[in-house]
């Protein structure tokens, strides 16, 4: 038997689930009102936080770096707006067609980029860093989810391959890895300023809140450079390099007043502007950093000091008709010329002559005079990694054949640098100039190294080198007067001399009379046959000068007509 409920009851069942119900709805309402008011009150600096912390940022205001200038006050180095284009593969929302169109407009492997958006896990990733400002717009413009860009700076050398080596580069970090660009890191990098933004799920800047610090650009670093005569350097030096088959060639061109660089080349470069080009060995500025036997070119730095001490005069006469043997070993000269002074001896580089002075020397004769003339320490000119070369030490005696081999260049180590430095003590009349790679504002005041009386002795020397007679003619410049000397060395390979392997190299100045320039220029292996320094490297150091007086308005101090004939014969030296 079936009992029946009544229509009063199932109404008061139904009203009471709808009572139940509405006060389960009003009592949720009022605990998240609740805990909304509690959160709101005690924990809203937390949660304000934790919102900061997922959407609002301080970003950098990248700081512009400081231009190097040359002397003249043109650009070398400038900071052109560039962006980093970033990939957040997570939120990423991309086409195959897009990934196509991505990876072409940033020259990027469109297998990797295709491989991040698959894998969706990096939440950040450069896909290409210092994008020139035209490329990063157009792909900006491409619209897709996830790529956003970043501001930065991309630098540019307006110099090109010319000055590589000697300005150096910067990473994409915008800081310096070579050159005059690492050693005035501190100087030329600005400090970046600090942003407050607030970023959406993409990474893109979605506003700016409020500006935190402000970016302090670097300082510009005007140069003691010229890009006239630096390029004009270069160009000598390449069609030296071609036309011996050098391995390589350098020059380095001095204010003999100031001691101010004007120019350091290098051949063979790179081109900054392309580092596809470049390599460890083209990115050397081998002028101040690498050390090689300087040859003949001490013998005037070494007869200084035995002038300076009374042992020669200029006209001091030796036998240099046999060869000499020192220590058991033979030391010779290519040609040789009988009875002649030590101002002739300088002039057809005679190594017995110097050989002989050199034995008749205290070893702290020598080692005082090469050490004083700047061999053995870094020359400080500002531009890194400066080699200080190699000398002989004076803990132990020196072997007869040890002094006699200083005498004329070899048992020692020195950069192309450093020997133009040295000759700034003849151009001075007895005081070495201190180098530097920046623009002089104040005059500076040399080293008295040897006497002003010795300078001048010295300098009328070096002038017979590039007379007839003497084994640099083909050193002289048209309208001036030329003083410098020859140097051709073999080549120091594994601890013994390459036979058939040379540098060749000359360093002079001009005008004689008043000497205002200093130049070093050095041609390593020429293979054509053709080695000696008065065929190869001075007719380099001739153009170089040439030009370099020409740009400088230097009067000439000579007759125009002051050049040797074209057949005049190069005075072969002993090597």
């Amino acid at each position: 038997m079936k009992t029946r409920r009544s229509p009063s009851m199932k109404i008061d069942l139904q009203r009471w689930r709808m009572q139940l119900v509405m006060l389960l709805i009003f009592g949720a309402f009022i605990g998240l009102v609740g805990r909304l008011l509690y959160m709101q009150t005690f924990q809203k600096d937390f949660l304000v936080k934790q919102s900061d912390l997922r959407v609002k940022r301080k970003v950098e205001i990248p700081a512009h770096r400081g231009m190097l200038l040359d002397a003249r006050g043109e650009h070398l180095a400038i900071s052109i707006p560039a962006a980093a284009i970033v990939l957040n593969a997570r939120e990423a929302e991309i086409t195959p067609a897009q990934i196509t169109q991505l990876a072409t407009g940033l020259a990027i492997n469109r297998a990797w980029l295709e491989g991040l958006v698959r894998d969706k896990k990096a939440s950040f990733v450069y896909l290409r860093r210092q994008v020139p400002a035209e490329d990063a717009e157009a792909v900006m413009a491409l619209k897709i989810k996830g790529v956003s860009s970043r501001p930065e700076y991309r630098r540019y050398y307006t110099a090109g391959d010319t000055m590589a080596q000697v300005l150096g580069v910067t990473n994409v970090e915008d800081k310096g890895l070579e050159g005059i660009e690492l050693s005035y890191q501190s100087a030329l990098a600005g400090v970046p300023g600090l942003k407050s933004v607030i970023r959406d799920r993409s990474g893109n800047i979605v506003e700016e809140l409020d500006l935190v610090r402000l970016p302090k650009h670097g300082h510009d670093l005007t140069l003691s450079l010229n890009s006239q005569i630096q390029y004009l350097a270069y160009r000598e030096l390449q069609a030296a390099f071609e036309k011996f088959r050098a391995q390589r060639a350098s020059a380095v061109v001095l204010d003999a007043r100031t001691g101010e660089i004007l120019a350091i080349a290098n051949y063979p470069a790179y081109n900054p502007n392309d580092r596809a080009t470049m390599t460890q060995a083209r990115a050397r500025n081998h002028a101040a950093v690498d050390a090689f036997e300087p040859g003949s070119t001490m013998k005037p730095i070494f007869i200084s000091a035995a002038l300076e001490r009374g042992i020669v005069k200029p006209s001091s006469r030796y036998d240099a008709s046999e060869n000499l043997v020192l220590s058991g070993k033979q030391i010779r000269d290519t040609h040789p010329k009988g009875v002649i002074t030590v101002a002739e001896a300088i002039q057809v580089s005679s190594n017995v002559v110097m050989a002989k002075i050199a034995v008749s020397m205290d070893d702290s004769d020598i080692h005082d005079i090469y050490t004083r003339s700047g061999f053995g320490k870094a020359p400080g000119s500002g531009l890194p990694g400066e080699t200080r070369g190699q000398m002989h030490s004076l803990k132990s005696k020196w072997k007869p054949i040890e002094k006699g081999a200083l005498a004329y260049g070899h048992g020692i180590s020195i950069s192309l640098l450093q020997l133009a430095r040295a000759y700034t003590m003849f151009a001075n009349d007895g005081l070495l100039m201190p180098l530097t790679v920046e623009k002089r504002s104040a005059p500076v005041v040399g080293e008295r190294v040897i006497s002003q009386a010795t300078a001048q002795q010295v300098r009328t020397m070096l002038e017979m080198v590039t007379q007839e007679g003497g084994t640099a003619p083909k050193a002289r410049v048209p309208g001036y007067r030329v003083a410098g000397k020859t140097g051709t060395a073999h080549k120091l390979i594994d601890g013994s001399f390459a036979g058939n392997r040379y540098s060749a190299s000359f360093v002079g100045m001009a005008p004689a009379s008043n000497p205002r320039v200093v130049i070093a220029v050095m041609v390593d292996e020429p293979s054509t046959g053709v080695y000696y320094a008065g065929e190869v490297a001075a007719p380099v150091f001739s153009r170089i000068m040439a030009g370099t007086l020409r740009f400088l308005a230097l009067p000439p101090d000579a007759p125009m007509q002051s050049l040797p004939p074209v057949r005049t014969p190069v005075v072969a030296e002993a090597v």
